[in-house]
């Protein structure tokens, strides 16, 4: 036994060696990709009888990480990337450490307190009642599945019936909406969005006109993956509002931007809102995976979610706000507890400039495109998406634009497409991302 402390012991030290390691990369080496076949040769097999002993930390350290992109990096512009900060990074492996359960108030007040602080922050930014609340759950897809999941749920609790039971949504929506629709098995109304990209009430009034019957929720975007645009939320909510229904406010990337003087005003309607997401290991700083549900009345979602069992009944019956009685989850770990470290370290005012630089770049990058007579802009940014065509390119003189980025360690810029186009595209939440970064990138493309 004193052998397996010691050998337990020379592990926990090497673990905190490398991690501290790696925090102290300035910035983080941006890495690449593999394949199976090669990282098979590299690696071998890792899962044997007798184990590697220290020896997988080295493994992973030397084999595996490097072929793992590190969205952490200033140039990591694709998709929506990640950039936690230090506080949280460390308050991440502080939770691990710790063996804290955050499915129940019982077994994790302090956690959960700490995590409805955060949520109660997020409701109060976004304009919503002292007794909005909700949970942090894995991400955005099962954000809006859980949202959606209580709406119907209160629909039917509302008396209301159905033969089908429909939501309506921006034809530019994510994904994960309509995700939802076919696990919760119902209809989907896909609703044009206007020139601008967004949602409309003329027209889901128009989409809906002759369509209601069924209807439980409508379901707005706060900002947009592929371009960050921002529905017309009060128009959407003067609609909901009209037909007795749901609003439900998709914003897993774009909500923070409620944050920054620049684009607060892009939010008005938000207030309105009976449930929203956002993820914080988007634009909230924070590390994978954190997704924020928060509901006008907490007592929705708890009515629609919380799980019977006779070992759970000394949970169910006490009171507490146990948090797996909000969303579609059981076992969780308190997610949420990074950010509010962070927060708590750092402070309200550093989140605001930290989301705002984020903008400011986002419109530096705009200008600089539009400098450049070798690229067009494909649509004004709202928020932090710079979306962009080198005149003249295939998708193949794209790919391999890209593919040069990340052998040069310089940035990671996948192309992405619009309208059976194939552009190039800056998704920028990172507050280390560099005004002489973005020169570097756009001027590799002439």
């Amino acid at each position: 036994m004193h052998r397996v402390n010691d050998a337990t012991a020379e592990l926990r030290n090497k673990v905190f060696e490398y991690a501290n390691q790696r925090m102290n990369y300035s910035p983080p080496p941006l890495d690449n990709t593999e394949t199976p076949e090669n990282l098979l040769q590299a690696a071998g097999q890792t899962i044997t009888d007798d184990g590697l002993g220290s020896k997988a930390l080295d493994l992973f350290a030397n084999v595996l990480a490097p072929a793992t992109i590190s969205t952490d990096h200033p140039g990591y512009l694709s998709f929506i990337p990640c950039a936690p900060t230090e506080a949280s990074k460390l308050f991440d492996l502080v939770v691990s450490a710790s063996g804290i359960y955050g499915g129940s108030w019982m077994e994790g007040a302090g956690a959960v307190f700490a995590e409805n602080q955060v949520l109660s922050w997020l409701a109060k930014e976004a304009g919503l009642p002292e007794t909005a609340g909700g949970i942090f759950v894995q991400g955005g897809t099962l954000g809006n599945l859980s949202a959606l999941v209580a709406a119907r749920d209160h629909a039917r609790r509302s008396g209301k019936t159905a033969s089908r039971w429909k939501v309506a949504c921006s034809a530019e929506a994510h994904s994960s909406i309509k995700t939802a629709a076919a696990v919760m098995d119902i209809d989907l109304i896909k609703v044009p969005a206007d020139e601008s990209g967004k949602l409309s009430g003329q027209a889901l009034r128009e989409a809906l006109s002759n369509n209601t019957d069924g209807l439980f929720a409508i379901v707005a975007t706060g900002g947009t993956t592929n371009f960050g645009i921002v529905d017309k939320l009060e128009e959407v909510a003067e609609v909901a509002k009209e037909l007795g229904v749901w609003f439900h406010v998709d914003g897993a990337y774009g909500l923070a931007g409620m944050l920054s003087h620049h684009t607060r005003p892009l939010f008005k309607g938000l207030e309105h809102a009976d449930s929203f997401i956002v993820d914080p290991h988007k634009w909230l700083f924070a590390p994978f995976d954190a997704c924020a549900l928060v509901y006008r009345d907490p007592e929705i979602g708890r009515l629609a979610h919380t799980q019977h069992g006779e070992y759970l009944d000394t949970l169910t019956s006490s009171g507490d706000y146990n948090p797996s009685d909000y969303a579609i989850n059981l076992t969780r770990r308190p997610r949420g507890l990074p950010l509010w470290f962070s927060l708590a370290t750092h402070g309200i005012q550093a989140y605001r400039d930290a989301v705002t630089k984020n903008i400011e770049i986002a419109h530096f990058a705009r200008n600089q495109v539009k400098l450049r007579d070798y690229l067009e802009l494909v649509r004004e940014p709202e928020l932090s998406v710079v979306v962009f065509e080198r005149v003249g390119w295939t998708l193949e003189q794209y790919e391999a634009w890209s593919k040069h980025l990340l052998a040069q360690n310089i940035a990671f810029v996948v192309p992405s497409s619009h309208q059976g186009r194939p552009n190039a595209r800056f998704a920028i939440v990172n507050p280390l991302t560099s005004e002489e970064l973005i020169n570097e990138i756009l001027d590799s493309m002439e």
